[in-house]
């Protein structure tokens, strides 16, 4: 590491200084990655303590009144976008302006009404991040593989256009080219909603007896795994983006009603394939999500006991790893009460009977494969 922070042998895209407004989890996060590839980051945030806790992290230095970035990329609540843009945009009349805002098109409908010249300006957005907020939680690798839509217009460009995406690649992201209208509509389908849905049902748990509560497995972990979201960043993601995200709880809210009156009369002609092309709807929708590599492919899945003690998970890597077998995706859910663990591996279908043989001949306990 040389003595200002950034490390040598990684060369990055992004010439010049990249000042960061705002030092919480994403910009924190830009600021990691930026600095391992020996760029020069200057942090500015409202808030000292969140400030000088980035900085004692390593996620840049304190911005200081000569900067003259090249880049500027905003990453504060969404309420407040549009008037930090604005602001950047005239204390640095150089350098290109970009944000990280999970909602676009609001600030560019404010900044327009307000007559910025918005030139200088692409709204971008990294579609990653953490349950937890905050400078102590960023991480250099959180953008990696994901991917980061840039909103340009026809007054963009080609210059500016390429020094954000310039800043994605050196994240390790996947730029995306979208318009906002497409994006907030993106991201209310794949992102705000769910993150409503989840909130919903982890509410059901408020009132709900702890003996209900200790059958919890892993499902109904994955299913509510982002109820853990900050209320008050919510409240304005969700109000920004209000008429995209209603459009799809109105749809769902049917699908809800139409579900429950098949319930309501399980005997009743068509109820029960009511509740099977519900359930069958889901299935087609999860296999049209990308997977691995941005592929559309469906693994096979087997199941291994794992005993709760050091060295296990190592040592069934290493067996597959003997055996030859690319895992395709993994998960592990501890059994409750039990001092086991559940390892659950998807692998191509091809290869799903040698690999349970071979690792049953290695001593391991196959629960449950997709073939039972």
């Amino acid at each position: 590491m040389r003595a200002d922070g950034t490390v040598p042998g990684r060369i990055s895209r992004v010439e010049g200084t990249v000042r960061i407004v705002g030092a919480g989890l994403l910009g924190a996060s830009i600021g990691h990655a930026l600095m391992r590839a020996g760029v020069d980051v200057a942090l500015a945030d409202t808030s000292r303590s969140q400030l000088r806790l980035a900085v004692d992290y390593g996620a840049g230095r304190a911005a200081a009144p000569g900067d003259a970035p090249a880049l500027v990329v905003v990453c504060v609540p969404p309420d407040v976008v549009a008037d930090v843009v604005e602001a950047e945009l005239r204390a640095h009349p150089d350098a290109v302006v970009t944000d990280v805002a999970s909602v676009k098109l609001q600030p560019l409908r404010e900044l327009r009404e307000r007559g910025v010249d918005l030139t200088r300006y692409i709204g971008s957005h990294p579609m990653a991040g953490r349950e937890r907020g905050g400078a102590i939680s960023a991480r250099s690798d959180i953008f990696v593989g994901r991917p980061w839509v840039i909103c340009r217009d026809g007054e963009t460009s080609a210059r500016d256009l390429a020094l954000v995406e310039s800043l994605a690649l050196d994240l390790g992201a996947v730029p995306i080219e979208m318009t906002p209208e497409e994006h907030d509509r993106s991201v209310a389908l794949v992102s705000h909603v769910p993150q409503v849905v989840a909130s919903l049902l982890a509410a059901r748990f408020v009132p709900a007896a702890a003996e209900s509560l200790e059958l919890a497995g892993q499902g109904v972990r994955d299913t509510t795994r982002i109820a853990h979201s900050a209320p008050e960043l919510w409240v304005q993601i969700l109000d920004a983006n209000a008429a995209p995200v209603v459009e799809v709880l109105d749809a769902l809210a049917a699908d809800l009603a139409e579900l429950s009156q098949a319930l309501r009369r399980t005997d009743a002609p068509g109820s029960r394939r009511a509740i099977a092309e519900a359930i069958r709807r889901g299935n087609v929708g999860v296999e049209r999500l990308p997977g691995k590599h941005g592929q559309r492919r469906h693994f096979v899945s087997f199941v291994v006991m794992i005993d709760d003690t050091a060295g296990q998970l190592g040592r069934l890597f290493g067996d597959l790893g003997e055996l030859g077998v690319n895992v395709e995706d993994f998960r592990l859910e501890h059994s409750p009460g039990a001092p086991l663990g559940l390892a659950e591996i998807a692998v191509e279908r091809s290869i799903l009977e040698t690999c349970v043989e071979g690792l049953e001949a290695r001593g391991w306990r196959i629960a449950s494969t997709d073939d039972d």
